[in-house]
C-alpha cells in the first residue's frame, strides 16, 4: 500500500491532480487502505482469541502436572520468555509427565510468538488507522469527483450523438440549398438565352 501511495504522489507531481486515472487510483488505494484496516482488527481480534485459548491450555496441562498457578502469575510467567519457569517443581518422572511439560513449553512458545505478531500487527494497525484518517478528507473528495466524472462522461457522450447528428442534417440542407441554387441558375440562364437577344 505504501508502494502504491508514493507512485500515485510521483504520477499526480507529473501529471497533476486532475488526471481521471489518477483519480480512480487513489481511489482504489482508500479502498484498499479500508479494506486492510477492517482485515487485520479481524486478524488481530482472532490472535488475541488463540493466545487466550492457548493460555487456557497451558494453565489446564499445569493443573494436570500439578502446579496450582492464577491467572496473574501465569501472565507474568508468559511475559518473562522463559520456558523453564513452567517446569519448576514439576515431576517428569512418567512418560506421561514428560509429554506435559514438553507441551507446555511448545504452547509457551507459540504464545511467545503470537505476543510478537499481536504487537507488530497494533503497529501496524495504528499506522493504517492514522493514515486512513489523515486521508479520510481528501478519499471523500475523490469518490465525489470519480462519481461526477461518469456524468460528465455520459453527458459528453449524448452531446457528441447530438453533434453528430446536427452535422448530418446539416450536410443535407447545404446539399439541398446547392442543388436549389443550382437549378435557380439553369432556369435564370435559360431565361437570359431565351428572352434576352445576342447572349
Amino acid at each position: 500500500l505504501k508502494l502504491i501511495e508514493n507512485a500515485i504522489e510521483h504520477d499526480e507531481n507529473q501529471a497533476g491532480a486532475g488526471n481521471a486515472d489518477l483519480r480512480i487510483r487513489k481511489t482504489q488505494h482508500s479502498t484498499l487502505s479500508r479494506r486492510f484496516v477492517e482485515v487485520m482488527t479481524d486478524y488481530n481480534k482472532t490472535q488475541t482469541d488463540y493466545r487466550e485459548r492457548c493460555k487456557g491450555r497451558i494453565q489446564r496441562q499445569l493443573d494436570i502436572a500439578g502446579k496450582q498457578v492464577g491467572d496473574e502469575d501465569l501472565e507474568e510467567m508468559i511475559e518473562s520468555g522463559n520456558p523453564g519457569v513452567f517446569t519448576q517443581g514439576i515431576i517428569t518422572d512418567t512418560q506421561q509427565a514428560k509429554q506435559t511439560l514438553a507441551d507446555i513449553e511448545a504452547r509457551h512458545n507459540d504464545i511467545m510468538k503470537l505476543e510478537s505478531s499481536i504487537r507488530e500487527l497494533h503497529d501496524m494497525f495504528m499506522d493504517m488507522a492514522m493514515l486512513v484518517e489523515s486521508q479520510g478528507e481528501m478519499v471523500d473528495r475523490i469518490e465525489y469527483n470519480v462519481e461526477h466524472a461518469k456524468e460528465f462522461v455520459d453527458r459528453a457522450v449524448a452531446d457528441t450523438k447530438k453533434a453528430v447528428q446536427y452535422q448530418s442534417k446539416a450536410r443535407r440542407k447545404k446539399i439541398i440549398i446547392l442543388i436549389v441554387v443550382t437549378v435557380i441558375i439553369v432556369i435564370l440562364s435559360l431565361w437570359l438565352i431565351q428572352y434576352i437577344p445576342g447572349i
